[in-house]
Order: C-alpha cells, then sequence, then structure tokens
C-alpha cells in the first residue's frame, strides 16, 4: 500500500479528552501496518510535550509507543514552555521526515489550538519576554489582576471584553504584546498571516471523534479521573512540588488535573499536621475541570468544517474510524498522479 513520498497525506485524528484518540490511533496503526502502509504519530497535545507529567496526561504507555513511533512526547521539563508556532515547526519537519521513511504522519491529540495553527497559519505576534512579563507579573502582585484587566481595557478593548477580570495567563499576555510592539494583540488576530511552514489543510485530512450523547463522555471523564487517582496521579504531582523549581503559574501546572491537585496540596500544607486529603472535593473539581475542557475542544472541533466526524460513543467508532481513514487513503492513492 505504500505509495510514493509526494503521494502520503497526513492525517489528523483530533477530539476532546477520553474521547478514545490513542485507541484509534493504534488501531489505525495496525491495521495499515498490516497492509504494508507503516505509521508514525505526531501529538498534538500541550500537556504530552512534558517530562514527568505520565497519569495525569493519560500518556501513551511505553508498549503502546513501542508499538508505534510517537513524537513531540517528553521533549520538555515542565519548567519550560511550549508554544503553538514551536508546535507548528517541529510538527512540519517531523511530518516532511516520516514523509521521506515511506510513513504515513498521523497527528493525533486534542490541542485544537496546535491543529489550526499548523492547518491556518499562526499569528506573527512577538515572542515572549521575560523581562517585560516580569514586570506585569510585579504590577500585579500590587495592583491586582482586575486593576491589570482595566489597563488592558485602555489600550486593547476588543481583547479585554473578552477576557474575565481575573484571567491572568491572557492578560498577561496581552499586555505583554502591547508592551513589546506597541500594537492590541487583537490586530494581530485580525491580520493573521498563514505560516510559511504550516501544513496546508489540502494537504491531509482530518477526521474527529466526538459524541453524540455528551454524557457518554462525562461517564468516561470520571472512570478515568478516578483511574488516575488510583494510578497514583496525587504522588505524580507531589513529585513535581517537591522539584522545588515549580509553580501553579506554569504552563505545564496549568493543565488539567495538575492546577486542581496542586491546589489541594497548598490548601493541605496551610492546615495543621496530619489533615488528609479531600479527596471528594479533589475528584469533582479534577472532573468539572476536564468536562471544561472538553467542552472547549468540542466547540473548537466545531468551527472546522473540513472534517470527517465519527461518533466516538458508537459502539463501532473505531471500526468506522479505521474504514473512514482507508477510504480517504484509497481516494487520495487514486487521484494520485
Amino acid at each position: 500500500m505504500t505509495a510514493p513520498e509526494a503521494a502520503l497525506p497526513a492525517i489528523a485524528l483530533a477530539g476532546p479528552t477520553a474521547s478514545g484518540k490513542t485507541a484509534g490511533a493504534l488501531a489505525l496503526a495496525a491495521v495499515l501496518g498490516k497492509q504494508g502502509q507503516p505509521v508514525e504519530i505526531i501529538s498534538v497535545d500541550s500537556a504530552l510535550v512534558y517530562r514527568g507529567m505520565d497519569i495525569g496526561t493519560a500518556k501513551p504507555t511505553p508498549e503502546e509507543r513501542a508499538f508505534v513511533p510517537h513524537h513531540l512526547i517528553d521533549i520538555r521539563e515542565p519548567l519550560q514552555a511550549y508554544s503553538a508556532a514551536e508546535f507548528v515547526q517541529d510538527a512540519t519537519q517531523l511530518i516532511a521526515e516520516i514523509r521521506a521513511r515511506g510513513a504515513l504522519p498521523l497527528l493525533v491529540g486534542g490541542t485544537m489550538l496546535y491543529f489550526k495553527a499548523l492547518f491556518d497559519g499562526i499569528d506573527d505576534m512577538p515572542a515572549a519576554d521575560p523581562t517585560v512579563r516580569a514586570k506585569i507579573e510585579a504590577q500585579a502582585a500590587e495592583l491586582g489582576w482586575p486593576a491589570m484587566h482595566a489597563e488592558l481595557a485602555r489600550v486593547d478593548p476588543v481583547t479585554a471584553a473578552r477576557l474575565a477580570p481575573g484571567d491572568s495567563q491572557r492578560i498577561q499576555r496581552a499586555l505583554e504584546v502591547w508592551q513589546v510592539s506597541g500594537q492590541p494583540l487583537s490586530s494581530f488576530h485580525t491580520t493573521k498571516k498563514g505560516a510559511a511552514n504550516a501544513l496546508p489543510a489540502s494537504a491531509g485530512a482530518l477526521f474527529s471523534l466526538a459524541p453524540d450523547d455528551r454524557a457518554w463522555l462525562h461517564a468516561r471523564i470520571a472512570q478515568r479521573f478516578d483511574a488516575m487517582l488510583a494510578g497514583g496521579f496525587i504522588d505524580e504531582v507531589q513529585a513535581l512540588r517537591a522539584r522545588g523549581d515549580l509553580h501553579p503559574d506554569l504552563p505545564s501546572m496549568r493543565c488539567v488535573g495538575y492546577r486542581q491537585v496542586w491546589d489541594e496540596l497548598d490548601f493541605i500544607a496551610a492546615q495543621p499536621p496530619g489533615r488528609p486529603l479531600n479527596l471528594g472535593l479533589l475528584r469533582e473539581r479534577g472532573i468539572a475541570a476536564t468536562r471544561q475542557l472538553a467542552k472547549r475542544q468540542i466547540t473548537w472541533l466545531r468551527s472546522m468544517p473540513a472534517r470527517q466526524a465519527i461518533a466516538c460513543d458508537h459502539p463501532q467508532a473505531t471500526a468506522q474510524l479505521v474504514q473512514a481513514v482507508l477510504h480517504r487513503l484509497a481516494q487520495q492513492e487514486h487521484c494520485a498522479p
């Protein structure tokens, strides 16, 4: 089934958390491998890039990663940031390398911003400036984030209107862009430039997994969070805290689940010795945050019209996904010169 390098598309599989993306990707790799088409997976997940964050990210197991090559996993320390622009650069290079090996690049994940950046290009915004960022953080510590939001409303009312006064991460970035460039963040959004190395949508096919019944996904989310807790998730966060160089405002520690566990550990640390964790409350908050993440991911998916949707709550969802991808590949191979 192996096609010439130029004819190989990049297949993308997107979906909300707990929708079965990993199982679907592995099933695809197994079927295509039997047909003589090797597959390599490129992770499209802003949490899987971090080393030492395995349980709370539902990272593919060593066995799964041995079955099919995976990329863009464990490439950063939790202290480091990883931007959409860096993802586009890394993924584009990997797609070319995988194609050159005669394999099929399979992009799998739930970070919709990464997918959008890869297919549509990214805003040509200035890079982060640690000095400016530290200055903004110092001002916020003195005045509070609502006051910083008011300042943002003065210089960039369009961006301020869509941000809550307590959304420190996005307020900080918007003020940073203004101070570094002299232009409001909203101006970059309205003058988007297609990245020179972005993958055109025509170069691949986007498939999505999303439920017809949202309650099915909610049940899956609860089951998976319970499995994480049983698998040592709290110990994993405690080990990250014990490093001494991490704090809850880092992008890595803002990942869903990690932030809720970190906050509960902070609360317990401030109590008299011997007070146990409130596992019930932690579970409730973690599941609620994950459901909110899934809701945002589904909203992103709906804004991507050029996708083929598979109902992940259908009993034969994996088989339907495999057949849809095989059909797409057959179409592409038929049309190839």
